[in-house]
């Protein structure tokens, strides 16, 4: 068997109907490469491996998991890769499919590592921290939009699919959790540049209360600051409106 390590975030799903709701999730939309992150006891990568036509690679850090896989799924001989997710390069060449019960305490950079590798993600379906799951997935106006809210959904199609209880998982976790979809968007927004329209996302939310004048006042010239938008605060933007104005941009 295995131990689990608080250290590395572990609360390992056990409920075999989540479990088959995220692969029929995940089944929606057709894929050839697939990637999961973070496999721990293999709850979900017994069903993943009896995906017919689907090349598999499963990255996991912990190498007592990485042996205990090895030994009970023997059709994972070669496919896992030892490491971080957040160290490895892209796992194929080409459009890939990414999913996982992704480890809480580092959920956000797992959703910017997918921002990099968003040309080639075609759909990524994950659990994470239901706290984080609504975060991706919300919409201007929410109280839970912020700057992960407009960067990935300026990129990506969000979904937040359903809750999962903590009792789903061993141990359960002191957090609520949520399971997310996302697709690349075929109408990316214009921007002048996606560094820009990082710094100013990332700018305004930095002080959420204050307008967006007071907020961004030092990106913009004093004519452009005029305008009655930047009366509003960070969280009443919409993406495209945050794209639109990188073009204002000093």
């Amino acid at each position: 068997m295995y131990t689990l390590k608080k250290s590395l975030g572990q609360h390992f799903l056990k409920d075999e109907n989540i479990c088959r709701k995220i692969v029929a999730s995940l089944q929606q939309h057709p894929f050839t490469q697939l990637l999961e992150v973070g496999p721990g006891g293999g709850a979900l990568t017994k069903y993943l491996l009896e995906l017919k036509g689907v090349d598999f690679k499963a990255v996991e850090l912990d190498e007592e998991k990485v042996q205990y896989l090895t030994h009970t799924y023997p059709a994972l001989a070669g496919k896992i890769i030892h490491q971080s997710f957040l160290d490895i390069d892209k796992p194929f060449t080409g459009k890939f499919t990414v999913v996982g019960n992704f480890p809480y305490n580092i959920s956000t950079q797992i959703l910017f590592k997918l921002l990099d590798w968003k040309e080639d993600v075609e759909c990524m379906v994950g659990m994470f921290q239901k706290e984080v799951a609504q975060r991706a997935a919300a919409k201007e106006g929410n109280k839970t939009y912020g700057v992960l809210s407009v960067l990935v959904q300026a990129f990506f199609t969000t979904e937040y699919l359903f809750d999962v209880h903590e009792n789903s998982f061993n141990p359960p976790p002191k957090v609520k959790s949520g399971v997310i979809r996302m697709h690349p968007r075929s109408d990316v927004p214009p921007m002048r540049s996606e560094k820009d329209f990082f710094n100013l996302v990332k700018t305004a939310f930095n002080q959420r209360r204050k307008t967006l004048r007071n907020a961004v006042k030092a990106l913009f010239d004093a004519a452009i600051l005029a305008d009655d938008l930047f009366n509003k605060r960070a969280e009443q933007l919409s993406v495209q409106q945050f794209a639109a104005l990188t073009f204002k941009m000093k």
